[in-house]
């Protein structure tokens, strides 16, 4: 049974910057493409940005491209979501899990609260 715990969201103003972190209990966790996406209230889940074994990024949203960057820690089992210049856009639940272009997800977790507001 995987675990997903999310970390790092908080109240920012516009322009700022936030570090997301992400464990996963999953195993052959070095063997899984890893994502984080956000829910906006009202809205669909939707994929912000994906990460393969051995840390290529083949998918980032172009409303975050050179804002956001994703990296992982196979040896910490962490996922991690840097995002900088945030705008109010940006505001969201946030939320990681496997990338679901390559096969089922896992249970979600809580996800991490993000708001972006002067």
């Amino acid at each position: 049974q995987a675990n997903i715990v999310e970390s790092g969201g908080g109240l920012v103003q516009p322009g700022g910057s936030l570090r997301l972190s992400c464990e996963i209990s999953v195993q052959y966790f070095e063997t899984q493409a890893l994502a984080w996406y956000r829910q906006s209230p009202g809205e669909q889940r939707l994929l912000v940005a994906s990460i393969l074994p051995g840390g290529r990024v083949p998918y980032m949203d172009y409303t975050v491209q050179g804002r956001f960057t994703i990296s992982r820690d196979d040896i910490k089992r962490m996922v991690f979501l840097q995002m900088d210049n945030l705008q109010r856009e940006d505001t969201a639940v946030y939320y990681c899990n496997k990338d679901q272009t390559y096969g089922d997800v896992l249970t979600w977790g809580q996800g991490t609260q993000v708001t972006i507001s002067s």
